[in-house]
């Protein structure tokens, strides 16, 4: 009976460590890219930091009707290439938008690639301001609140709703995908603070209190480093900041 049930464990063990495998779409030393739906995709890229390392950094891409918009850039313009390759000759698609979460360097430091392409890019007129005064390629079209941006026969929602790691972040939802990507606004399970040289951490709990509420029904959440969730990320992202 000992011997069947190490058989099972180990069978099991396969079959877990296949399926992982399975998740990562396209991988190489500088891009990679996670299949969370048939339309939704993450895309992760690495960032040299004096104070943690080489970090991965989460975006995500979402592709509607061959139509895609692309949350956050790769950190740089040659991984923004390598992804925007990968959209058009894979997936057989058109970026229509690339939308930035907040002014680092880990949204919009491979801006420059997508411009370069005459793909328009958005961000809150915060985040507008911010990358202006910090010297970095700045995204083209504002908004204050709130703007619906269409892909395909979607219409993706992007909000302010206050402070947190940034005073400008937002967050970007997919309502048919029930879907919202966070940013580094939203921490993943277990994850530490971070970052905290441009955050309101009196006020980002609040934050995302006010994001959970507005979406009841998400499923899906995206955060700007770390894995995907539910709405879990939501609840240990307010904890760790109460």
């Amino acid at each position: 009976m000992k011997q069947l049930l190490h058989a099972l464990a180990i069978v099991l063990l396969l079959v877990n460590c296949k399926s992982q495998k399975e998740m990562v779409t396209y991988n190489t030393e500088t891009l990679k890219i996670i299949p969370v739906s048939p339309n939704s995709f993450i895309h992760v890229t690495y960032l040299e930091t004096d104070d943690f390392g080489k970090v991965a950094c989460n975006g995500l891409v979402y592709i509607n009707n061959n139509e895609a918009i692309v949350f956050d850039t790769p950190t740089t313009s040659e991984v923004s290439l390598e992804l925007i390759k990968w959209i058009a000759e894979v997936k057989k698609s058109e970026i229509s938008a690339v939308i930035i979460n907040h002014f680092h360097g880990d949204c919009l430091g491979g801006l420059a690639a997508f411009h370069e392409l005459a793909i328009p890019s958005f961000a809150s007129n915060k985040t507008i301001a911010l990358a202006q005064h910090n010297n970095f390629t700045v995204p083209q079209i504002g908004f204050d609140d709130a703007m619906e941006v269409a892909v395909g026969n979607e219409n993706v929602i992007n909000r302010y709703f206050g402070e947190a790691h940034t005073t400008d972040n937002i967050i970007s939802y997919i309502p048919s995908e029930h879907l919202l990507f966070g940013g580094c606004l939203v921490k993943s399970i277990n994850a530490s603070k971070g970052f905290t040289g441009d955050a309101n951490t009196a006020q980002w709990s609040t934050t995302v209190q006010k994001i959970k509420e507005a979406y009841p029904d998400v499923k899906l959440i995206i955060p700007g480093h770390g894995k995907a969730g539910d709405v879990k990320l939501l609840d240990y992202t307010m904890e760790l900041f109460k």
